[in-house]
């Protein structure tokens, strides 16, 4: 039986510290926790404990693209352009390379989930999903790995990718995804997202799709909120559907948004803004008070939508940023997004923790509480309201109860 024991552990916003045993990866004990209980002890002295972090939405076969090739007019097409040529050269070790620092990264940067998004196309083969299914056995203990069948270059106008996004669910894809504004039409768009569903459906899966990433929704490819919210609910998926991006939704009248968002939340769709990447990309062919599209988050969770964020991509045509943190996105979100004060920064630690696991399909046994795998990250920080501002270290990331990363810092100020 492995044991591991977590003294004066300050459990969220908690009052006061308390001890956590964890047995087999698993918390079996909130509260005090005798001195003669046996096993690897770390006395955290008052520092936060959180549940692990979760990525609902990374693209870890495209990161760290831009020193090969940077988006040429820092437009989603010019991305979208760049990175369809880069694809052409992926090699297996290649794309494992560069995911794989990826996601060591964002492990040792306190994650312990990640849904991520390999292209699938007749370019890409099933390339970026046959590397991942590699590093989710190979980091298994470390993180969980949940993979979604991305069709980045659209369905119908990329033939043969309806073919390979089944043979990726054959070969051990989690999640279907979706692309439908990268179709040639609304027709075509709203078959795309048809067939996506369909596929969850058919297979028992979960769907995530990218959707409505514009600075407004004058091209309805880019303002399919209404209609994936009903073909959603037409198969039962409520709890089961994500969108991405969703930038659109803030650039619609504001009754027009209402009935969308509402919609959404009916059918138990879910919103994973991305503010890294919908920031860099918004707003470029505006001359005068250029628009920085981020879903209205407020307005999401008023209305009842369940919304997480994430990184997105890492150091590519698509958002020459980031560090794979999901603190880091978690500030950038509330700076962007008009939220601040305790409250409103308590929501947000929430989505890319709590809110983010339900997304992903993992709320059942998450977080901190008996019977609750023990995937924890140790924050270097007592003061609660501060986590999201101070983005401290993460002093210890407990994956299945076991220590997989620590942080030592020391940082000394000299006196005059």
């Amino acid at each position: 039986m492995s044991r591991l024991i977590l003294r004066r552990a300050r459990v969220e916003n908690a009052a006061a510290p308390r001890d956590l045993l964890i047995e087999d990866g698993v918390v079996r004990t909130v509260g005090t926790v005798p001195d003669t209980e046996v096993g690897e002890s770390i006395d955290c002295a008052g520092r936060i404990v959180l549940p692990g972090f979760v990525e609902p939405h990374l693209h870890l076969d495209k990161a760290l693209l831009d020193a090969v090739r940077p988006n040429p007019d820092g437009t989603l097409a010019g991305a979208i352009a760049v990175t369809g040529e880069l694809k052409r050269a992926f090699t297996h070790t290649d794309v494992r390379d560069r995911a794989r620092t990826v996601l060591e990264t964002a492990i040792r940067n306190g994650t312990t989930l990640i849904r991520a998004h390999p292209d699938v196309d007749p370019v890409a083969g099933l390339l970026g999903v046959e590397v991942l299914i590699e590093l989710r056995e190979k980091y298994r203990q470390l993180v969980d790995l949940q993979i979604v069948a991305f069709p980045q270059e659209g369905i119908f106008r990329s033939p043969g990718t309806e073919k390979l996004l089944t043979a990726a669910i054959t070969a051990g894809a989690d999640v279907v995804g979706g692309c439908p504004y990268n179709e040639d039409s609304l027709a075509d768009a709203h078959r795309h997202v048809e067939l996506v569903l369909d596929l969850a459906a058919e297979h028992g899966l979960p769907a995530d799709l990218h959707a409505d990433f514009a600075d407004d929704a004058s091209d309805p490819r880019y303002a399919l909120a209404e209609f994936i919210a009903e073909q959603t609910a037409r198969r039962g998926l409520s709890g089961r559907v994500a969108i991405g991006h969703a930038t659109s939704l803030a650039g619609r009248p504001p009754a027009d948004r209402a009935r969308a968002l509402a919609a959404l939340a009916e059918a138990g769709v879910a919103v994973v803004p991305l503010p890294a990447t919908d920031l860099h990309l918004g707003g470029r062919h505006d001359t005068t008070a250029t628009r920085r599209g981020i879903a209205p988050v407020r307005e999401l969770w008023a209305a009842g939508v369940l919304a997480a964020c994430s990184s997105n991509n890492i150091r590519n045509a698509f958002t020459p940023y980031g560090s794979a943190d999901a603190l880091d996105t978690a500030l950038l979100l509330a700076q962007t997004g008009h939220l601040s004060g305790p409250t409103d920064l308590a929501r947000v630690l929430r989505m890319i923790t709590y809110d983010a696991a339900r997304v992903t399909g993992t709320a059942d046994d998450y977080g901190i509480r008996p019977g609750a795998r023990a995937d924890l990250v140790v924050l270097d920080s007592t003061t609660y309201d501060d986590i999201v501002l101070d983005r401290p270290d993460r002093a210890y990331v407990i994956k299945a109860g076991r220590v997989v990363a620590r942080t030592t810092r020391t940082t000394e100020l000299l006196a005059p």
